[in-house]
């Protein structure tokens, strides 16, 4: 269930990005690892992947393969339709 700060994200336009991250191991580089993150972003840009990638540069030992990225928005504007009715009770 989310909770009131992922609902107006979802209201604001976020997505829920999945990445998946092949990288390769540290002592062994010719084996590769695969890490799945996932959070609300805004595409295109992807400010929070990209600052968690960045991250994963400067602070992790295992270098970056590639990064496949799956997104699909969670709200919709046709999901919130208008009603063109109002009722006035006594």
């Amino acid at each position: 269930m989310a909770t009131g700060s992922e609902f107006q994200k979802m209201l604001d336009g976020y997505r829920l990005v999945t990445a998946e991250i092949l990288y390769r191991m540290p002592d062994h580089p010719g084996l590769f690892q695969t890490y799945i993150w996932q959070e609300y972003d805004l595409a295109p840009r992807y400010p929070a992947l990209s600052k968690f990638l960045d991250f994963w540069e400067k602070n992790l030992e295992g270098p970056l393969h590639s990064v496949r990225i799956a997104t699909k928005r969670v709200i919709s504007p046709a999901e919130f339709p208008h009603a063109n009715y109002e009722a006035v009770l006594h």
